[in-house]
């Protein structure tokens, strides 16, 4: 095995957005002043690279060491992205202190058409912290048509086109490109995320920066892309894949993307894997506390933290000292 291959943690980017606040504070992160919308825990992007904070290529970027490993990083199952020179998924955090827009992104082809090299952005949420009555949008009521959804941005009425559900802790959503969606205020979510950062805004609660501007809407592309048969849709219930000595995986979301389980380990329980060049794999601690064990190295996740399991690193295990509640997310089927 390369012992230049090992289990790769990061150095976070800090993103300013007017909704974003201080409540990343409560997942233990030291903020700078200021308000913080989003963290790029696991990003190779042009508007933001995370840097690897441990081992061998500590300092460099995460997209610098795509550029080194190629196909030994991101696998087999990720040759179309490694064409196109793109990481293939994008992890943060987000604190929704505030409302974000009304806002859809496009699919690959929309995307590659018109924003140049950029991917889509296929996304999923795992919600971490909610207020109570905490809501996400997510679709459309019934027998909403382009028209009346224009007319409706139009007048300021759109509110009661747009499909509410209250959230928790502890759910998740699958947002598939085309989805007219909006995170509410009060909640903290994990998200797992195609490599893009291309959003069309259509509604922005008439807010304005802190120089006094609103910021742009993009009302003609959204609706070019926006899915209008998503009418009321509901959250999925996670699926079991598999329950042994402790370790149960359940399924909550698969496109053709990636995949994205929960895994909760028992105390002292252990999972075995192995990355034999078909896929990277993330890991992310969203309770607990875990040691990912290579043959040549050990790397201790905490919540909330994750970590980037190149895709030739081989066989390695997660060791649960404690109770754990995990993420794991990768390209392809679940085996």
């Amino acid at each position: 095995m390369n012992e230049s291959i090992y289990p790769l943690l990061f150095c976070p980017v800090l993103k300013h957005y007017p909704w974003g606040g201080r409540n990343l504070e409560n997942l233990g992160r030291t903020l700078p002043p200021g308000q913080v919308a989003e963290s790029w825990e696991i990003a190779a992007h042009e508007d933001g690279a995370s840097i690897i904070a441990n081992g061998h290529f500590k300092g460099k970027s995460l997209s610098e060491l795509h550029e080194i490993l190629g196909l030994d990083l991101i696998g087999r199952e990720s040759q179309w992205a490694q064409e196109r020179g793109k990481f293939p998924l994008l992890v943060k955090l987000l604190d929704a202190n505030k409302p974000l827009s009304v806002q859809v992104h496009p699919d690959d082809s929309y995307a590659l058409l018109h924003e140049g090299n950029e991917l889509g952005k296929t996304e999923m949420w795992v919600v971490l912290h909610a207020k109570p009555g905490a809501e996400i949008i997510l679709g459309l009521r019934e027998n909403v048509t382009p028209e009346e959804f224009r007319a409706a941005l139009a007048d300021d009425s759109l509110e009661p086109l747009l499909h509410a559900i209250k959230v928790q802790a502890g759910d998740h959503i699958c947002v598939p490109a085309g989805s007219l969606h909006a995170i509410m205020d009060g909640l903290l979510i994990a998200e797992i995320q195609q490599n893009s950062n291309t959003t069309y805004r259509v509604y922005d609660w008439n807010r304005s920066t802190a120089d006094g501007q609103r910021r742009p809407l993009h009302i003609d592309k959204a609706l070019d892309v926006i899915d209008f048969d998503q009418v009321a849709p509901i959250m999925p219930e996670p699926k079991l894949i598999a329950s042994n000595d402790g370790v149960c995986r359940s399924l909550l979301c698969r496109n053709e993307y990636f995949t994205a389980e929960q895994v909760t380990m028992e105390p002292g329980c252990s999972f075995h894997g192995d990355c034999a060049g078909r896929t990277f794999e993330i890991w992310g601690v969203t309770d607990g506390r875990v040691e990912i064990r290579t043959a040549t190295d050990t790397v201790l996740l905490e919540a909330v933290g994750f970590a980037l399991l190149p895709a030739v690193l081989g066989p390695f295990s997660v060791s649960a000292p404690t109770q754990a509640n995990l993420l794991r997310a990768y390209v392809g089927a679940p085996e």
